[in-house]
């Protein structure tokens, strides 16, 4: 007979542990089983290698807070983003406390984040950034300067022989932080196998089909062996990177008609050189290249990574028509259908700056990425730095009903109409926002138990149901709990 469970997430990556923490601190007694296809989990986008590491908070990514076309700048994406960044530190911390998680600096670290830019047009941007910014609350002690003394105390590699004359401003947030996702994807599904869930690696998922009773049949096949078997879950999360798309096309749910996905990879310009290392302890992302997706915004950053520094500069894009590092070749042939095929058209005719900027970046040898650094790091020289591979992002691609179709940057939830099976499509910031992310997922799908619920989830995220920012004393006071629980330093 078929075991029945109560809960299956396909994905060894943050989502599903992210997911799989809440239900098990919320929903004890049900019974959980995780189902990842690689050898172990964190193998895939949330691998400490596959991603910059950035703990999104809007602090200096510039694409969340774009200059419209009056010249004036809105805050309010780059608000909500901090918002939902600082549920994920106070369930970090909660779980810390409670010793799911270990010592904070096996996960995070603290790591200024900066915002470089040169230019009189980027640099009048930025003032304006920094002006909006420094009055709300989750912004408090933002820096700024046009000063290369000041610059220089703060990112020394930034302005060693950097041409006199030039115009350059920096914005600087010394509460940003480093986040080795790997390690804390890993921390949460040892977590999440101490209360007693499943975690079954070497398993893919082939089929998912509703049943007369309301469950899901999933027929799985394990990859050492060709083993086959399947099981019954009342509630499924497709938490599977880019191959969401393929299983909720397998699961006949109506909600995934006109969803498509465009694969980038990304490659970045690495060195543990300690000469260098020890002159740079910040992430500094600038302006985005034209026609270059949001993932794409150049950064130099710190990173952290089991104990270890380095430095990564990147990304720079790559392709491949596999939706995960580990995919298949046909993969971006086979996720065609008679209702997606429209919208994927319409996108590819109406981003030809997003197919230039492609072409030229596969053009760039290791000479050249480094030329690009240059930008960043006047004096970099080629045999300081390596080229590493990163992670495949699957970006969203969807009806649209004025243009037909839209390439849409970010992540989006794609839930069935009774709230039975869920996946997760798109990118940045996913990993960062995940806490919140599910915590959407969880109001969705669970409407009859979130009631119930919420003593527990005001318990591990005390801002849950509130936002900070028009509070300043309380944005203050939880900033400042979560930093000293997580062991970060301003």
């Amino acid at each position: 007979m078929t075991e029945t469970v109560d809960v299956v997430l396909i994905g060894g990556g943050i989502m599903s542990a992210t997911l799989g923490t809440l239900l098990s601190e919320l929903q004890p007694d049900w019974k959980i089983v995780v189902y990842e296809r690689l050898h172990d989990v964190a193998l895939e986008s949330s691998n400490a290698w596959n991603n910059a590491g950035t703990g999104h908070a809007a602090l200096c990514e510039l694409n969340y807070m774009p200059q419209g076309s009056d010249g004036t700048v809105d805050p309010a994406k780059a608000i909500a983003i901090n918002e939902q960044f600082q549920q994920s530190r106070q369930f970090w911390a909660s779980l810390v406390e409670r010793g799911v998680l270990d010592a904070p600096n096996t996960f995070i670290n603290s790591t200024p984040h900066m915002t470089f830019v040169r230019g009189e047009k980027d640099v009048e941007y930025l003032r304006k950034r920094y002006e909006v910014l420094k009055q709300e609350p989750l912004f408090a002690g933002i820096q700024y300067s046009e000063d290369s003394r000041v610059i220089n105390q703060w990112a020394p590699l930034l302005m060693q022989k950097r041409r006199a004359g030039e115009p350059f401003a920096a914005t600087r947030v010394p509460a940003g932080t480093d986040v080795d996702f790997g390690a804390l994807t890993r921390q949460l599904f040892d977590g999440l196998r101490e209360r007693g869930a499943d975690i079954v690696t070497n398993r893919e998922v082939r089929r998912i089909k509703k049943q007369a009773d309301g469950t899901w049949l999933l027929k799985w096949r394990n990859s050492v062996g060709r083993t086959p078997g399947e099981v019954k879950a009342r509630f499924v999360f497709v938490g599977a990177g880019g191959w969401a798309l393929k299983l909720l096309q397998r699961s006949g749910i109506p909600e995934i008609s006109g969803y498509g996905v465009f694969p980038i990879g990304g490659q970045f310009l690495k060195t543990s050189d300690p000469s260098l290392v020890a002159q740079h302890q910040a992430k500094v992302y600038s302006q985005a290249s034209v026609g270059a997706p949001p993932m794409s915004v150049p950064h130099l950053d710190t990173r952290v990574v089991d104990g270890e520094a380095s430095l990564l500069f990147g990304p720079f894009a790559t392709f491949s028509p596999k939706f995960l590092k580990n995919g298949s070749m046909l993969d971006i042939v086979t996720q065609v259908r008679p209702g997606n095929l429209w919208p994927m058209l319409k996108v590819a005719w109406d981003n030809p700056s997003l197919i230039t900027y492609l072409v030229g970046e596969l053009l760039k040898n290791h000479a050249k990425k480094v030329d690009s650094l240059r930008t960043f790091v006047p004096t970099a020289k080629d045999a300081d730095w390596e080229l590493i591979q990163a992670g495949q992002r699957a970006q969203v691609m969807k009806k649209d009903p004025k243009k037909g179709g839209i390439l849409q940057f970010g992540t989006e939830v794609v839930t069935a109409a009774d709230g039975s099976i869920a996946g997760l499509l798109g990118a940045s910031p996913g990993a960062s926002t995940a806490v919140s992310i599910m915590l959407g997922l969880l109001k969705t799908c669970f409407p009859d138990n979130i009631a119930q619920w919420e003593p527990t989830l005001k318990e591990l995220i005390p801002s849950y149901g509130e936002t900070l920012n028009p509070k300043p004393e309380r944005a203050e006071e939880t900033l400042s709990e979560t930093a000293e629980a997580l062991a970060l330093t301003a």
